[in-house]
């Protein structure tokens, strides 16, 4: 895994992922604290430094907007846990549940991932018609749905007790 750190606001919420080169200079200006590292060492002339993992803000930081994830495959798939929603084999591609040419709209709440079989399956029709079913409504990802889209399927196991519950 690339070195990435999780920042949190002084509050533990989850702020934003960042280069671990960024989260070394916010330890060093004295702007956050680390609460967990990586098993890397970065060395300069005089000093070692450990790379952090998760790093804390010392002061908060007021978000004046809820962040609105955009629609991505990944992001998608991140959302439907890399599951089919029609049959809950592994995806390998998006859905539209309405399909486009029959006027669906290129929205959260009208692309799900699917498996190859399904999605031939089911082909430019409804689900009903190719006689599948979802396995849950798709919607729109709330609150730190953003994180979850950003993080796709890696992760850092250290990153886990400063994360909320994953999306079902």
């Amino acid at each position: 895994m690339a070195d990435r750190t999780l920042v949190l606001n002084a509050t533990y919420e989850p702020l934003s992922i960042v280069s671990a080169r960024r989260a070394v200079v916010l330890v060093l200006r004295a702007k956050a604290d680390t609460l967990a590292v990586t098993d890397n060492l970065w060395h300069s002339a005089e000093r070692t430094f450990e790379v952090p993992s998760v790093v804390r803000l010392r002061d908060y930081v007021k978000v004046p907007y809820h962040r609105r994830v955009p629609l991505t495959r990944t992001a998608v798939f991140a959302r439907d846990s890399h599951r089919c929603q029609y049959c809950r084999a592994p995806a390998e591609s998006l859905d539209h549940v309405v399909p486009k040419a029959h006027g669906g709209p290129h929205t959260w709440e009208n692309v799900v991932a699917c498996c190859r079989r399904c999605n031939i399956r089911k082909g430019n029709r409804l689900p009903h018609q190719a006689g599948l079913k979802l396995t849950r409504t798709p919607v729109t990802p709330t609150y730190q749905g953003w994180l979850y889209a950003a993080l796709g399927k890696s992760r850092d196991p250290r990153w886990v007790p400063y994360l909320l519950a994953e999306p079902a």
